[in-house]
């Protein structure tokens, strides 16, 4: 009876997010890379909603007239990236993952002995929850071998406010030690050994995130450990060759973890929604913004590279005047004032407290504005006429008579 009434609640979520996202929608999986970009924004209950009922973020701003970026197969990627970067993956992986399993005991091998045999468990199952029962139950038999184990393209499950997100990074390699080791493959290049320090921020803050869902695994597993050091393979230089650095994901994990026990749970969200609201992309786009309208968002400058939607939030931010669309550190300076136009009036003295910190520096940088830009009044004497021309410098006796007297 317990094992009924728990079940109960997980059901009706899901019908309810299902009706969110639409009947004949099927959901719209939550990767890595947009899960490390929720958790740098927790306080967009807008997307969490969005990604937890599997709302394809795309479709959904394409129907509300403002899409994403042209020609992107996934957001901030082209189709061409897209494609450069399977075929380099693919490189890496091939006859078994003898190169990335070179590359993995040159970099993190600790003095053992190069990997001669590695087991390539088949990970096959009908759905991601058959793929995740079978990634969790590969990783536990290839720790108890204590050989060595490569999962090429493991499902992970990790809860994300309440609700299950499944996740697929590149490869797991199991150690004969019991450790776990996260492996990511970036078609970005290395030149001399260095990456692009943003691409590989990106990088490391996603394979934290399949660090956090590895150890929920490695929790009931005897003798597993997730390393918190992880592959990063990239491009050797310009060619198609394959490198390999280390990076600790220590500091990105501690901070997702943080960020993710922050976000509002799902199910609380959706209470709180107008009864029939719904995400389906057939309907209109009156309907559609309504809906969309009724989450608030949290949105920032920074959005707009890492969601599908950002161009639809600062447009309504615009429009309403909120100082959000000018930065999130702005925002921090103004304190109580939420709109430009409050700000203005706050600068001009027209509005706000002026025993307010905030507004008293306002109502300073005005005055010291009008102040520079106020015209000085400034009277030129003719110049004679056979001097030289006004641009040019003479000394002497045939400097100019007369010059530009201001007060």
């Amino acid at each position: 009876m317990p094992q009924h009434r728990a079940t109960q609640p997980a059901t009706a979520l899901r019908q309810r997010l299902a009706e969110l996202r639409g009947p004949a929608v099927a959901p719209h999986p939550l990767d890595a890379r947009a899960l490390a970009a929720l958790a740098a924004n927790p306080g967009c209950r807008r997307r969490a909603l969005l990604d937890g009922a599997g709302v394809d973020k795309a479709v959904l701003a394409t129907a509300l007239g403002s899409p994403a970026a042209f020609g992107q197969s996934q957001f901030g990627q082209s189709q061409f990236a897209f494609m450069r970067g399977n075929a380099f993956e693919a490189k890496v992986k091939a006859d078994g993952g003898t190169e990335l399993m070179r590359l993995l005991h040159e970099r993190l091998g600790g003095g053992s002995e190069t990997p001669r045999e590695v087991r390539v468990p088949d990970l096959t199952a009908a759905g991601p929850e058959g793929r995740a029962a079978r990634t969790a139950l590969a990783l536990r038999e290839a720790t108890g071998a204590g050989g060595w184990a490569l999962l090429d393209h493991p499902m992970l499950a990790l809860e994300v406010a309440g609700s299950p997100a499944y996740l697929e990074p590149d490869a797991v390699v199991v150690h004969p030690d019991g450790r776990w080791t996260v492996v990511e493959i970036k078609s970005f290049p290395m030149i001399d050994s260095s990456a692009d320090a943003a691409k590989v921020g990106a990088a490391a803050r996603q394979a934290a995130v399949y660090v956090l869902a590895l150890e929920r695994i490695a929790a009931v597993t005897d003798g597993a450990e997730v390393g918190h050091r992880v592959l990063l393979v990239c491009p050797k230089d310009f060619s198609n060759l394959p490198t390999a650095s280390v990076v600790d994901v220590r500091k990105q994990r501690a901070v997702t973890r943080r960020q993710l026990t922050r976000l509002t749970r799902i199910e609380d969200i959706a209470a709180a929604l107008p009864e029939g609201t719904t995400f389906d992309p057939q309907c209109s786009p009156q309907e559609l913004t309504a809906a969309v309208e009724s989450v608030t968002a949290a949105y920032a400058p920074e959005c707009l590279a890492a969601c599908e939607l950002a161009f639809h939030c600062r447009t309504t931010a615009r429009a309403a005047g909120a100082v959000e669309a000018l930065g999130r550190s702005v925002r921090g300076e103004l304190g109580g004032l939420t709109t430009v136009s409050a700000v203005l009036a706050a600068a001009a003295g027209k509005e706000g407290d002026p025993a307010d910190p905030t507004v008293a520096a306002l109502r300073r940088a005005a005055a010291l504005r009008a102040e520079a830009l106020e015209p000085a009044a400034c009277s030129v004497a003719p110049a004679r006429a056979t001097g030289p021309l006004p641009h040019q410098r003479a000394t002497g006796p045939m400097a100019p008579e007369g010059g530009a007297v201001c007060r």
